[in-house]
């Protein structure tokens, strides 16, 4: 596919008062507003006056986020939009496939085939909360996620198209051929199916991944349709671009197959001078107290007593093999501070923008130059959106961003379809039969 027919996909990365730490202590912010879903439906729905391909709500099960559970939120939104795709993050580690094949199938079917799966892991332990005396191992999180995945897969799969008759006159509701039992038993679960609602209007949710570890990235060749991930720079990314879709021939899939989308945080001005004024505003409401504290139990080192304006030494840090977490991003943070040599102020700072992500000070002009030269030169199938404060930020990047891109012919004027599939470009997956028998 050449430049000139390729557009982006841009996605919507929803979350509070913005992705800056600090966005909810700005005057103007209303961090009471968290669960307020009207301000959601406001944000998802400038999303899709933008023609943006998607919002995406990340989750978790521990801690205090505060926040509305994605299922129940993303139903409410697919009432309230027409176009837009809905994408939840959901763990393999604390789930059964039923449960979230059926979930998804729901919410596929309640937005009419706009429905995405972020599947994760679990970057943090919940044991606590599940029952569990350990979070299990990060290879094993992966292998465990492998087989949960292709479980659900089946289920969705246990209705074939067409198995819905409704026939009034002869009095069949579903034809006694297409639904079937999958008799799954793996090493990790065992399913015999089938699902109790039929296969979603998409066939599959389109399927997103967000690890970029070494089985995050084998992972993601093998089964995801989108990734989500985190480059401080075009050459990071293009070399992520290149690896990730070097290893997609061996799952027999091609490059278009797989949406590679990674993480752009911008504040955006109409001077630059405006947009840093922005920023340096957004550092002073960082609480460094905190931040050091956050550090420090990422890197596995004190860092209490470090000056904020001196280099940061990272002696004695824990490196990425040792890390049962998120890996990915505990090796790009090792990274900014070892080829950046920057301070310690300096390296909060850039993490408090979005967390790792490649952050954007600048006009609207600017940003659409960087987003093109990424896009065209081997880094990026798109961008996983995260304005640093909503929802102002997404405003401007709808009225100011997209228009330009629009003009230099890199992105959509009109939805292609109805579906998320539709509109990534994504085909819909053809019925597999997996089962041993028909249920009647």
């Amino acid at each position: 596919m050449s430049h000139a027919q390729r557009k982006l996909n841009l996605n919507a990365f929803l979350f509070g008062t913005g992705h800056h730490e600090a966005s909810w202590r700005l005057p103007e912010s209303e961090p009471n507003r968290n669960l307020d879903f009207q301000q959601v439906l406001k944000i998802a729905q400038t999303a899709e006056r933008g023609l943006m391909d998607s919002v995406f709500l990340a989750d978790g099960y521990s801690g205090r986020s505060n926040k509305l559970e994605p299922f129940t939120e993303l139903a409410a939104l697919a009432g309230r939009t027409k176009h837009i795709g809905l994408i939840a993050t959901v763990g393999t580690t604390y789930n059964e496939p039923f449960h979230v094949a059926r979930k998804f199938a729901s919410l596929d079917h309640i937005s009419k085939g706009r429905a995405g799966w972020n599947i994760v892991t679990g970057a943090g332990s919940a044991a606590h909360n599940f029952g569990r005396d350990e979070h299990p191992e990060h290879a094993l999180r992966y292998e465990e996620a492998d087989e949960f995945v292709e479980v659900a897969k089946q289920l969705w799969d246990s209705w074939e198209d067409g198995a819905v008759l409704n026939d009034k006159a002869s009095g069949t509701r579903v034809a006694k051929d297409k639904v079937h039992t999958i008799d799954f038993k793996g090493k990790y679960y065992s399913v015999k199916g089938p699902l109790n609602i039929a296969r979603p209007p998409q066939g599959y949710p389109v399927l997103v991944q967000a690890g970029s570890s070494e089985s995050g990235k084998e992972f993601a060749a093998k089964t995801a349709e989108v990734i989500f991930t985190a480059h401080q720079s075009i050459e990071s990314a293009q070399a992520f671009y290149r690896d990730v879709k070097s290893r997609l021939p061996k799952y027999g899939r091609t490059p278009e197959q797989l949406k590679i989308l990674p993480g752009i945080s911008p504040i955006i001005g109409d001077t630059s001078e405006q947009a840093y004024e922005i920023e340096n505003e957004l550092f002073e409401f960082v609480n460094k107290d905190s931040a050091v504290k956050r550090l420090s139990e990422r890197l596995g080192i004190d860092l209490s007593n470090h000056p904020l304006d001196q280099p940061l030494s990272l002696e004695g840090v824990r490196e990425t093999e040792d890390v049962n977490g998120n890996k990915s991003r505990h090796q790009l943070i090792l990274d900014l501070a070892r080829h950046e040599h920057l301070t310690l102020g300096q390296l909060i700072n850039r993490l408090a923008g979005a967390r790792g992500h490649f952050t954007f000070t600048g006009t609207a002009l600017q940003l659409a130059d960087i987003i093109e030269s990424w896009f065209l030169n081997g880094a990026a199938d798109g961008f996983n959106v995260m304005p640093q404060i909503y929802p102002s930020g997404l405003e401007q990047f709808v009225d100011k961003v997209i228009p330009e891109l629009q003009n230099r012919g890199l992105f959509r004027t009109e939805y292609e379809g109805t579906t998320l599939r539709e509109n990534l470009g994504l085909e819909r997956p053809a019925n597999v039969r997996y089962g041993q028998k028909a249920i009647f």
